[in-house]
């Protein structure tokens, strides 16, 4: 089974994208992040064409998730529980059946930025949030993923150049401390458990030319339950997709698993 986490930037303006991509790559699943549609102008139509069920978590002009999938769906959940008041949609989960079932999370982190401030503090509580709920799919001994952007560098080997980010939300110590956390939990990083180098990212800006000069961060993650990473086959990035015409600022990342 091959899932997939693509930040999408704007499900309208990337779809010609989008489906030349879900033709290329085949994934069974994928979550999608930041669609910025409301549920009833998802382009439901053209994907379903393709051969995927749709979900959508949506949200007017900003963040948004949702999940495609070939495999039927079941338990389809949306928000992240902890907090009933936050109208941000930023979380979507459902089991997966295939040969074997398998719980795919589709999360957007909050970006965090100025830090400090409210929206950094909205970023770390909803980090515990997210914490909590890993935990429970841990004590549960779930197969299960978690997948989207995270929003977290994890380490200095996951962006271009540490200096420039050392006062961002994104790269701060006690952002990178609610990351491991959450690991600490019996979560592998399916990247990094194929990869040990650094150098791998999964996002570049449009500004300053960071693409040509390949100054990107990694910050799109999945990270698997023990139950899950036993069934790990290959885990990788598209990164060739950045430089297509009218592309995303992140490139997909992947995970193979024996499903």
């Amino acid at each position: 089974m091959k899932i997939a986490s693509f930040n999408i930037n704007g499900v309208k303006a990337r779809l010609p994208a989008l489906l030349d991509w879900l033709k290329e790559a085949a994934p069974d699943v994928v979550v999608l992040q930041e669609i910025k549609s409301v549920d009833e102008a998802f382009p439901r139509t053209e994907i379903e064409d393709a051969g995927y069920q749709v979900e959508t978590h949506g949200q007017k002009s900003f963040n948004g998730v949702a999940i495609l999938s070939r495999l039927p769906l079941e338990d389809v959940s949306r928000g992240l529980p902890g907090d009933e008041g936050d109208e941000q949609a930023r979380w979507i989960e459902a089991t997966v059946v295939g040969r074997e079932a398998i719980r795919v999370c589709g999360l957007y982190l909050p970006n965090g930025n100025p830090a400090p401030g409210p929206k950094y503090d909205y970023k770390l509580g909803w980090m515990e949030r997210l914490r909590a709920r890993a935990e429970a799919l841990i004590a549960g001994e779930e197969c299960a993923l978690l997948a989207g952007d995270y929003n977290v560098i994890p380490q200095p080997e996951d962006c271009h150049d540490p200096a420039v980010w050392k006062d961002d939300a994104l790269f701060l110590p006690e952002t990178r401390a609610a990351f491991r956390r959450i690991t600490n939990l019996g979560y592998t990083d399916a990247l990094r458990s194929v990869e040990a180098r650094g150098g791998i990212y999964t996002f570049w800006d449009y500004q300053a030319g960071a693409w040509p000069k390949d100054n990107g961060i990694r910050i799109d993650h999945v990270l698997l339950t023990p139950q899950a990473a036993d069934r790990l086959v290959g885990c990788g990035i598209d990164k060739e997709i950045r430089g297509r015409e009218k592309p995303s600022d992140h490139v997909p990342i992947w995970v193979e698993l024996d499903l």
